[in-house]
């Protein structure tokens, strides 16, 4: 994989800069779409400054870098952002200009991914979830990637797609609008109280880490090529188990204290990903567990 060349959408957000890394220490020749150079502290990586709501500007850069490999990481993530509109442009209309700008460079790629959600499958199945589980995506977010994953089918026959569904996942870095960040921030701060939802559902939680260890190595297997993969560690936590367990960690107990303005009326127990075909196309260095990456959290 020697200086082969790779270009990241959204490479400054909290899952590129380690995917970044991560490709960096494979050889890989790395560079990423950035919306402003002047804003970046280092030099690590090749930037190319782009919106990935202009077209032009995509094909711009796509024929400039020539990539072999193109993981498509930029959009809107926070699943409780307002702006519809928003989450719309980002997420489904700067997908399908990325898509039209690789079809128009007439380049040859080696594999192209595409991060999705595992939100596309909603809130309905219980239990554990493998790629054949219908769809049925329960707020905007969700429609978003929906709607990229069936814009990119319309791609399939021009370009070597890979669609990774990733399920929940954390680190370091991660915004504190999200469940774990939260948590640790708590317990860092030395809070005595936090408020929280549903605490005996049970979600599976992977650590970045191994998301990008997937990423990479969807990319560099062949029979990926066409694929929609569950990105996921088929290990359930409740949020009850999430907070013991960070307490657990660090010695200070929290207060736990369910606020009614945090819980999602009917919603379902248990929702965990399966790992069978991703497990079947890759192999995944090292699997952090839950208390791993905590501690990783809680050190830094």
């Amino acid at each position: 994989m020697a200086m082969k060349k790779v270009l990241i959408t959204g490479i400054n957000g909290f899952t590129g800069k380690y995917l970044a890394c991560e490709l960096k220490s494979a050889g890989y020749d790395v560079h990423g779409i950035v919306r402003d150079k002047k804003i970046l502290a280092d030099n690590s990586y090749t930037y190319h400054a782009g919106d990935i709501s202009d077209t032009c500007e995509l094909l711009k850069i796509l024929t400039t870098v020539k990539p072999a490999v193109v993981i498509h990481l930029a959009g809107i993530s926070f699943v409780a952002h307002g702006d519809a509109n928003a989450i719309f442009q980002s997420n489904l209309i700067g997908s399908h200009n990325l898509l039209q700008a690789l079809v128009e460079s007439r380049l040859t790629f080696d594999s192209i991914l595409l991060a999705s959600s595992s939100n596309v499958y909603g809130n309905v199945v219980d239990g554990i979830l493998d790629e054949l589980t219908p769809t049925n995506p329960a707020n905007i977010y969700a429609i978003s990637k929906l709607g990229m994953e069936q814009t990119a089918k319309l791609y399939h026959d021009k370009l070597p797609i890979i669609i990774a569904r990733p399920f929940n996942y954390t680190g370091v870095g991660q915004a504190e609008r999200f469940l774990i960040p939260k948590i640790v921030a708590h317990i860092s701060e030395k809070k005595p109280v936090i408020e929280l939802g549903n605490l005996d559902v049970t979600r599976d939680f992977s650590d970045v880490r191994s998301i990008v260890q997937a990423y990479r190595g969807l990319i560099e297997a062949p029979h990926s090529i066409g694929q929609i993969v569950n990105v996921c560690s088929e290990n359930g936590w409740s949020l009850r188990d999430v907070v013991s367990v960070a307490c657990d960690v660090s010695g200070h107990r929290l207060e736990i204290q369910v606020n009614p303005k945090f819980v999602r009326h009917n919603e379902v127990k248990t929702l965990l990903g399966s790992r069978k075909k991703l497990d079947s196309l890759v192999s995944i260095r090292n699997n952090y567990n839950l208390q791993d990456t905590i501690k990783w959290m809680l050190d830094q």
